[in-house]
């Protein structure tokens, strides 16, 4: 057995020298703007080094006080549109547009759009202190560019804690109030995870708040399969798998999805908002639906067993999405369109409503 493998400081460790040697960058926690809830050095060279041409032509407007400009011109963005749509769509600063990220392409059509996203630095930083009011830290912090887009608590039970103990510390000890754990404007998803087990959020409400698990399952049920061995854990396949580079960014770029409900109450109109972030079993299942059809093309036919309450309509809608832009190894489009087919009214409405959101 691993010596020291049972501390939770052997468990972040753990997890950091694996992301670190599979394209992770190590981020420094003293870079971490409290005020901003963003890394601002590492926001500025990735579009430094990303977009010289066009940092040039806003250094023309802008002087000497481009830089703070822009970051300036980048917050008002994050508070108005939100993290996802940021990052997703970029931003404008005077007339000059700005890609905060880039996202693999479909196909291998175009070689540039390939180079480009292997442009992104992901950063994984430990023990990171995202209040300017007081001097808590969160256990590790996962950005894109220098944008935060994940928090994570490790918890481990040879020091009595679990990930039960992770989701009172988001609910008492993470004010939603600060910047970093603002709904849609900083961090879109939050983990607490131990060697055992993940749970995962996308809104911190104090008392209120819910933790959805992120589990594999084991043997018809809860939980995750035993670790492969000694010096792993339960949970390895979360940084191993669903952290991997092509994995993590596909997240970010097609599944996390900002859900609006519309209604209407005494004449006035009310929008109700949800982050939406797949469960393991429906990024599974998408994921293992898009590869089958990759390789084997249209003309297939699957039978995928869901309970009730487990998110039929949104796994869907999700492999709708991907199978709409699907191409195969000779970057031919797979399909020319996707049919929707359901015969219950329910679900029909549900899925009508997701569909056209995603």
């Amino acid at each position: 057995m691993a010596p020291g493998i049972h501390t939770e400081n052997a468990f972040e460790t753990a997890i950091i020298d694996h992301l670190t040697s599979n394209g992770w960058f190590e981020g420094k926690a003293e870079d971490f703007d409290s005020d901003l809830a963003l890394d601002r050095k590492a926001i500025l060279n990735f579009i430094q080094t990303s977009q010289p041409d066009e940092w040039n032509l806003l250094k023309s407007y802008y002087g000497e006080e481009t830089e703070n400009k822009f970051i300036q011109r980048l917050c008002k963005e994050l508070d108005l549109r939100g993290m996802l749509d940021v990052v997703r769509h970029g931003i404008t600063d005077s007339g000059v547009k700005f890609k905060l990220a880039y996202f693999k392409p479909d196909s291998k059509l175009n070689p540039d759009t390939l180079k480009q996203y292997n442009l992104n630095k992901h950063y994984v930083t430990r023990q990171v202190y995202f209040s300017p009011k007081n001097n808590k830290s969160i256990d590790l912090l996962l950005s894109l560019n220098g944008l935060p887009v994940a928090t994570i608590e490790l918890k481990n039970p040879f020091t009595g804690q679990r990930v039960k103990e992770a989701m009172v510390q988001y609910k008492t000890t993470r004010d939603p109030k600060e910047l970093l754990f603002q709904f849609k404007k900083r961090a879109l998803v939050h983990f607490t995870l131990d060697p055992d087990d993940v749970y995962f959020t996308t809104k911190l409400e104090k008392s209120n708040t819910l933790f959805f698990p992120f589990n594999k399952g084991y043997n018809n049920g809860a939980g995750n399969p035993p670790a492969k061995d000694y010096s792993s854990y339960r949970t390895s396949y979360f940084w191993e798998e669903i952290l991997s580079i092509d994995s993590w960014s596909e997240i970010i770029g097609r599944y996390i999805h900002l859900q609006k409900e519309e209604k209407i109450i005494d004449g006035k109109k009310y929008v109700k908002e949800k982050m939406l972030f797949p469960r393991f079993h429906q990024l599974d299942v998408v994921r293992k639906l898009v590869a089958h059809a990759k390789e084997f093309g249209s003309g297939q036919r699957y039978l995928i067993e869901h309970s009730a309450g487990s998110g039929k309509s949104n796994s869907i809608a999700w492999l709708a999405y991907r199978l709409s832009s699907l191409y195969n190894e000779s970057d031919n489009k797979i399909f020319d369109s996707v049919i929707v087919i359901t015969d219950r009214t329910v679900l029909d409405q549900q899925l009508q409503n997701t569909i056209y959101q995603f």
